[in-house]
Protein backbone atom coordinates (compact mmCIF):
# COMPACT_ATOMS: atom_id res chain seq x y z
CA UNK A 1 0.00 0.00 0.00
CA UNK A 2 1.12 4.02 0.00
CA UNK A 3 -0.44 7.32 1.15
CA UNK A 4 -0.70 10.13 -0.81
CA UNK A 5 -0.26 14.05 0.34
CA UNK A 6 -3.59 15.45 0.96
CA UNK A 7 -3.24 18.60 3.23
CA UNK A 8 -1.13 21.09 4.76
CA UNK A 9 -1.45 21.25 8.56
CA UNK A 10 -1.06 25.02 10.23
CA UNK A 11 -1.26 25.97 13.44
CA UNK A 12 -2.72 29.66 14.04
CA UNK A 13 -3.79 31.91 16.60
CA UNK A 14 -6.56 33.11 14.84
CA UNK A 15 -7.49 30.08 12.28
CA UNK A 16 -10.51 32.06 11.01
CA UNK A 17 -8.82 35.28 10.16
CA UNK A 18 -5.61 33.37 8.70
CA UNK A 19 -8.16 30.88 7.04
CA UNK A 20 -9.78 34.07 5.07
CA UNK A 21 -6.11 36.06 4.29
CA UNK A 22 -5.25 32.16 2.67
CA UNK A 23 -8.54 31.73 0.88
CA UNK A 24 -8.64 34.88 -0.28
CA UNK A 25 -5.04 34.63 -1.77
CA UNK A 26 -5.59 31.28 -3.73
CA UNK A 27 -9.29 31.98 -4.51
CA UNK A 28 -10.72 28.78 -2.27
CA UNK A 29 -13.46 28.29 -0.85
CA UNK A 30 -13.55 28.11 3.37
CA UNK A 31 -15.14 25.04 5.64
CA UNK A 32 -14.94 23.98 9.45
CA UNK A 33 -15.34 20.57 10.71
CA UNK A 34 -15.71 21.79 14.65
CA UNK A 35 -14.37 25.32 16.44
CA UNK A 36 -10.57 26.10 16.17
CA UNK A 37 -10.23 24.49 12.57
CA UNK A 38 -10.47 26.15 9.32
CA UNK A 39 -10.69 23.96 6.30
CA UNK A 40 -9.37 25.10 2.72
CA UNK A 41 -9.95 24.03 -0.62
CA UNK A 42 -10.60 25.08 -3.95
CA UNK A 43 -14.67 25.56 -4.59
CA UNK A 44 -16.20 23.13 -6.13
CA UNK A 45 -13.33 20.47 -4.97
CA UNK A 46 -13.93 16.89 -4.28
CA UNK A 47 -11.55 15.52 -1.56
CA UNK A 48 -9.34 13.89 -1.80
CA UNK A 49 -8.27 14.62 -5.32
CA UNK A 50 -4.26 15.19 -6.15
CA UNK A 51 -5.30 18.12 -8.17
CA UNK A 52 -4.67 20.03 -4.92
CA UNK A 53 -3.19 19.74 -1.25
CA UNK A 54 -5.23 21.83 0.92
CA UNK A 55 -4.83 23.45 4.00
CA UNK A 56 -6.17 23.06 7.60
CA UNK A 57 -5.87 25.58 9.86
CA UNK A 58 -5.31 24.49 13.82
CA UNK A 59 -5.90 27.10 16.55
CA UNK A 60 -2.93 27.17 18.64
CA UNK A 61 -1.63 29.52 21.73
CA UNK A 62 1.77 28.69 20.86
CA UNK A 63 4.00 31.27 19.42
CA UNK A 64 5.95 31.12 16.15
CA UNK A 65 9.72 31.92 17.38
CA UNK A 66 11.67 30.31 14.39
CA UNK A 67 11.31 30.42 10.53
CA UNK A 68 8.91 27.50 9.39
CA UNK A 69 10.57 24.39 8.16
CA UNK A 70 7.50 24.02 5.47
CA UNK A 71 6.25 26.80 3.44
CA UNK A 72 4.37 27.41 0.21
CA UNK A 73 5.05 28.57 -3.13
CA UNK A 74 2.98 30.25 -5.17
CA UNK A 75 2.61 29.95 -8.74
CA UNK A 76 2.21 33.18 -11.65
CA UNK A 77 2.01 33.15 -15.20
CA UNK A 78 3.88 36.79 -15.98
CA UNK A 79 5.83 39.09 -14.40
CA UNK A 80 2.45 41.34 -14.49
CA UNK A 81 0.69 38.77 -12.91
CA UNK A 82 3.80 38.03 -9.97
CA UNK A 83 3.56 42.21 -9.38
CA UNK A 84 -0.12 42.21 -9.01
CA UNK A 85 -0.67 38.73 -6.87
CA UNK A 86 2.77 40.18 -4.13
CA UNK A 87 0.57 43.92 -4.09
CA UNK A 88 -2.91 41.90 -3.62
CA UNK A 89 -1.29 40.03 -0.88
CA UNK A 90 -0.16 43.16 0.84
CA UNK A 91 -3.55 44.84 0.67
CA UNK A 92 -4.87 41.28 2.06
CA UNK A 93 -2.21 41.89 4.99
CA UNK A 94 0.89 39.77 4.01
CA UNK A 95 4.62 41.59 4.24
CA UNK A 96 7.67 41.29 2.39
CA UNK A 97 10.44 39.60 4.73
CA UNK A 98 14.04 38.97 4.58
CA UNK A 99 15.73 35.34 5.29
CA UNK A 100 18.71 35.83 3.74
CA UNK A 101 17.23 35.03 0.04
CA UNK A 102 19.47 37.70 -1.22
CA UNK A 103 19.10 39.17 -5.29
CA UNK A 104 16.31 36.61 -6.77
CA UNK A 105 13.77 36.64 -8.95
CA UNK A 106 10.96 35.56 -6.69
CA UNK A 107 9.17 37.51 -3.67
CA UNK A 108 9.31 36.53 -0.72
CA UNK A 109 6.69 37.14 1.76
CA UNK A 110 4.72 36.39 5.62
CA UNK A 111 1.03 36.10 6.20
CA UNK A 112 -0.26 37.87 8.93
CA UNK A 113 0.77 35.81 11.28
CA UNK A 114 4.42 35.43 10.00
CA UNK A 115 4.36 32.28 7.95
CA UNK A 116 7.11 32.63 5.60
CA UNK A 117 5.88 32.15 1.54
CA UNK A 118 7.36 32.71 -2.10
CA UNK A 119 5.86 34.08 -4.72
CA UNK A 120 7.66 33.15 -7.93
CA UNK A 121 8.26 34.20 -10.97
CA UNK A 122 6.50 32.71 -14.17
CA UNK A 123 8.12 29.48 -14.28
CA UNK A 124 6.94 27.08 -17.08
CA UNK A 125 7.26 23.84 -15.15
CA UNK A 126 4.50 25.14 -12.79
CA UNK A 127 2.16 26.37 -15.38
CA UNK A 128 -0.74 23.65 -14.40
CA UNK A 129 -0.65 23.50 -10.44
CA UNK A 130 -2.84 25.90 -9.92
CA UNK A 131 -2.33 28.90 -7.32
CA UNK A 132 0.02 27.03 -5.06
CA UNK A 133 3.01 25.82 -7.28
CA UNK A 134 4.75 23.77 -4.55
CA UNK A 135 4.90 22.62 -0.61
CA UNK A 136 8.65 23.48 0.32
CA UNK A 137 10.49 21.36 3.25
CA UNK A 138 13.52 21.92 4.42
CA UNK A 139 16.21 20.00 4.71
CA UNK A 140 19.89 18.63 5.72
CA UNK A 141 19.36 16.02 2.77
CA UNK A 142 17.18 15.92 0.12
CA UNK A 143 18.66 12.66 -1.19
CA UNK A 144 17.50 10.65 1.98
CA UNK A 145 14.15 12.32 1.82
CA UNK A 146 13.18 11.65 -1.29
CA UNK A 147 14.23 8.21 -0.50
CA UNK A 148 11.51 7.93 2.55
CA UNK A 149 8.52 10.07 0.73
CA UNK A 150 8.85 8.38 -2.43
CA UNK A 151 8.78 5.14 -0.81
CA UNK A 152 6.12 6.37 1.43
CA UNK A 153 3.92 7.92 -0.68
CA UNK A 154 2.73 6.54 -4.52
CA UNK A 155 4.16 9.83 -5.64
CA UNK A 156 6.72 10.50 -8.89
CA UNK A 157 10.21 11.35 -8.22
CA UNK A 158 11.18 14.09 -10.70
CA UNK A 159 14.85 15.21 -9.57
CA UNK A 160 16.82 14.51 -6.92
CA UNK A 161 20.50 16.13 -6.49
CA UNK A 162 22.85 17.05 -3.23
CA UNK A 163 20.61 20.35 -2.92
CA UNK A 164 16.87 19.74 -3.74
CA UNK A 165 14.58 16.93 -4.53
CA UNK A 166 11.14 17.57 -6.06
CA UNK A 167 8.10 14.59 -6.79
CA UNK A 168 4.79 15.26 -7.75
CA UNK A 169 1.06 13.37 -8.21
CA UNK A 170 1.90 10.09 -10.64
CA UNK A 171 -1.37 11.19 -11.96
CA UNK A 172 0.73 14.86 -13.13
CA UNK A 173 -1.62 17.24 -11.65
CA UNK A 174 -1.23 19.29 -8.61
CA UNK A 175 1.35 20.69 -6.85
CA UNK A 176 4.91 19.87 -6.78
CA UNK A 177 6.35 18.69 -3.23
CA UNK A 178 10.13 19.94 -3.05
CA UNK A 179 13.32 19.20 -0.54
CA UNK A 180 15.29 22.16 -0.47
CA UNK A 181 18.86 21.74 1.39
CA UNK A 182 19.30 24.15 3.92
CA UNK A 183 22.02 25.05 6.46
CA UNK A 184 19.64 25.22 9.34
CA UNK A 185 18.45 22.57 11.24
CA UNK A 186 14.88 21.84 13.14
CA UNK A 187 14.25 23.23 16.02
CA UNK A 188 11.08 22.68 18.31
CA UNK A 189 8.12 21.02 16.79
CA UNK A 190 6.82 22.17 13.19
CA UNK A 191 4.04 24.73 13.29
CA UNK A 192 3.17 23.55 9.61
CA UNK A 193 3.41 20.16 8.51
CA UNK A 194 2.32 17.73 5.94
CA UNK A 195 -0.61 15.66 6.32
CA UNK A 196 -1.15 11.72 4.06
CA UNK A 197 -3.64 9.55 3.90
CA UNK A 198 -4.07 5.74 2.90
CA UNK A 199 -6.27 4.62 0.21
CA UNK A 200 -9.83 2.82 0.69
CA UNK A 201 -8.88 -0.30 2.20
CA UNK A 202 -5.78 -0.26 3.95
CA UNK A 203 -5.29 -0.87 7.57
CA UNK A 204 -4.00 2.26 9.35
CA UNK A 205 -1.64 0.36 11.85
CA UNK A 206 -0.62 -1.68 8.92
CA UNK A 207 0.17 1.61 6.91
CA UNK A 208 1.85 2.98 10.34
CA UNK A 209 4.47 -0.06 10.43
CA UNK A 210 5.21 0.01 7.01
CA UNK A 211 6.44 3.74 7.58
CA UNK A 212 8.34 3.18 10.54
CA UNK A 213 10.41 0.41 8.64
CA UNK A 214 11.53 3.21 6.22
CA UNK A 215 12.62 5.26 8.83
CA UNK A 216 9.83 7.09 9.97
CA UNK A 217 9.86 7.92 14.43
CA UNK A 218 7.76 8.29 16.70
CA UNK A 219 8.22 12.04 17.78
CA UNK A 220 6.52 11.21 21.52
CA UNK A 221 3.22 12.89 21.64
CA UNK A 222 0.33 11.58 23.43
CA UNK A 223 -2.01 10.73 20.93
CA UNK A 224 -4.79 8.66 23.10
CA UNK A 225 -7.40 11.44 21.94
CA UNK A 226 -6.88 11.32 18.31
CA UNK A 227 -8.00 8.93 15.21
CA UNK A 228 -4.87 9.02 13.16
CA UNK A 229 -1.00 8.68 13.81
CA UNK A 230 1.39 11.35 14.63
CA UNK A 231 5.42 10.27 12.99
CA UNK A 232 8.13 11.94 12.22
CA UNK A 233 10.10 11.73 8.90
CA UNK A 234 13.82 10.60 8.51
CA UNK A 235 14.82 14.57 9.93
CA UNK A 236 12.29 14.75 12.47
CA UNK A 237 10.06 16.59 10.83
CA UNK A 238 6.14 15.65 12.12
CA UNK A 239 3.48 14.51 9.63
CA UNK A 240 0.12 13.11 10.39
CA UNK A 241 -0.97 9.67 8.62
CA UNK A 242 -4.86 9.85 8.44
CA UNK A 243 -7.29 7.76 8.49
CA UNK A 244 -7.75 6.02 5.15
CA UNK A 245 -9.97 7.76 2.36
Amino acid sequence: MATRLVQINMKAHDDAALGRFWAEALGWGIDSEGPGVTNLEPVGFTYPDPAAVCIDLIARPEPKTVKNRVHLDLATTSTAHQEELVARLKGLGATLIDVGQGDVPWTVMADPEGNEFCVLEPRQVYRDTGPIAAVVVDCTDPREMARFWGEAMDWTLHEVTDDSATMRSAKGVGPYLEFLRTPDTKSGWNRVHLDVRPYPGADPAAEAARLRSLGATDPGIDQSTIHWTILADPEGNEFCLLTPA
